[in-house]
């Protein structure tokens, strides 16, 4: 994903009470719901976690089968060919981080994306084969369904909507008929989305046309009856890997199967009264909320004032300090030894912000990565879940780009990311 901006995109908040209508959450001040509510990009995603829970599910079973829908009903990020993360934290505090990313495929190496010269090929790593690391979302999803979910709903019930969904077809909004619609040259280079997301008729999309995806329904229902070998083995692993080797990519059933998703360590702080739970790495968003909110104490934002051009500054001179350290400083904790105490600590985040002036932006040429102490230097959607129990589940899930590389598996029907753009 790439997390140098976020999209606020129209929000859909359903509540386990009252209207189950969707609304815009920013329309709306604070509310206060007795029994829970789903909150995602997709109206008719959040009714699917509302009905869950409906049924005797939990916050889990809801964000899992959420995380199902989306991949039918917000095709530009959410997915069956990508990853994401999941962060969890119950009555008794205690927080939970599955990381469920894609990884490299065994074939990856350093120069796949140079040519003999030693040059960039353009556009390989965004929008080939090439682009696309071992999905990780049909592990992740079930993966917090089988570990925490309620055990009042079974996996059939778990994928049931989202099968219906993707077979029988759902009216598209306006935000997903204009996605669509920009999209629509990369499409048509590559036939099995051209298939999918290009109408018959050719005329562009328009909200309330209906999207129907018959081959991804195969896939969930695949899902559905064998859990996680059915997509990392079988028929649909078959299909990712065949066109993989058909058309130049890398991955194989050997990568499919060995795909696991990984619960990590999560990443934690203090601001003012409040704790703060996120992703630990691979995720670089957590230990930056934590780093840049130990700044922001250091200031008197209150007297300055919501959206003021002061308030705006010193946000603005924070955030530049904490992506400077989040280019040098973080990646992947498999690979590479991540300082996370030292960035965490409120000492070092008091040392970055005495280097902000209150009278002035900083020269971009003088903002760099802090000294770890004795070291030597060297497009997204977000869904959230609460229960009647307070238990809350955050997940944000993605291709990376907006519809990943923009290649469909053939016969199976999903959109594959091009997370490979961001390995290093």
């Amino acid at each position: 994903m790439k997390p140098l901006f976020t999209h606020l995109l129209f929000v859909s908040l359903i509540l386990l009470e009252g209207s189950f209508s969707p609304v815009h959450a920013a329309a709306r001040a604070p509310q206060q719901f007795e029994h829970g509510a789903v909150v995602s990009a997709s109206s008719h995603a959040s009714q699917v976690g509302v009905e869950i829970m409906q049924k005797g599910g939990n916050a889990y079973d809801a964000a899992a089968a959420t995380g199902f829908a989306l991949a039918v009903t917000y095709p530009q990020a959410g997915n069956l060919g990508g990853g994401g993360f999941m962060v969890a934290v119950g009555p008794n505090q205690r927080a939970i981080t599955l990381d469920f990313r894609e990884v490299a495929p065994l074939a990856a190496h350093r120069d796949m994306y140079l040519d003999a010269q030693g040059k960039v090929i353009e556009g390989l790593s965004l929008r080939s084969p090439l682009s696309s690391g071992v999905p990780g979302s049909a592990d992740g999803l079930l993966r917090m369904w089988e570990d925490y979910g309620s055990g009042e709903i079974s996996r059939r019930e778990l994928l049931a909507p989202a099968i219906q969904l993707a077979s029988r077809g759902f009216e598209i909004s306006t935000t997903v008929a204009n996605s669509l619609n920009l999209a629509r040259d990369t499409f048509a280079k590559h036939p099995g989305s051209a298939k999918i997301f290009i109408r018959k008729d050719r005329r562009p999309w328009r909200a309330g046309d209906k999207l129907v995806q018959k081959d991804l329904a195969k896939t969930l229902k695949r899902i559905s009856r064998k859990g996680a070998a059915g997509f990392y083995s079988g028929d649909t692993a078959k299909m990712i890997a065949d066109q993989h080797l058909r058309t130049g990519g890398l991955i194989t059933l050997e990568d499919l199967a060995n795909y696991r998703a990984l619960y990590r360590n999560p990443v934690s702080g203090r601001y003012k009264d409040y704790e703060i739970f996120s992703m630990g790495p691979p995720s670089s968003g957590g230990i930056l909320i934590v780093h840049m909110l130990n700044m922001l104490e250091r200031f008197d934002i209150a007297s300055t004032g919501w959206n003021s051009a002061a308030t705006i500054h010193v946000l603005t001179e924070i955030q530049r300090r904490a992506y400077a350290d989040r280019a040098q400083h973080l990646g992947d904790s498999d690979f590479y030894d991540v300082p996370l105490a030292w960035l965490a600590s409120k000492a070092y985040a008091h040392d970055r912000a005495a280097t902000i002036s209150l009278d002035g932006a900083t020269l971009s040429s003088d903002i760099n990565a802090g000294t770890v102490p004795g070291f030597e230097s060297e497009e997204t959607t977000h869904y959230s879940v609460v229960d009647a129990t307070g238990t809350a589940v955050s997940v944000t899930t993605t291709l990376n780009a907006s519809y990943g590389s923009g290649i469909v598996i053939e016969g199976a029907g999903f959109l594959m990311n091009n997370e490979m753009d961001d390995f290093s």
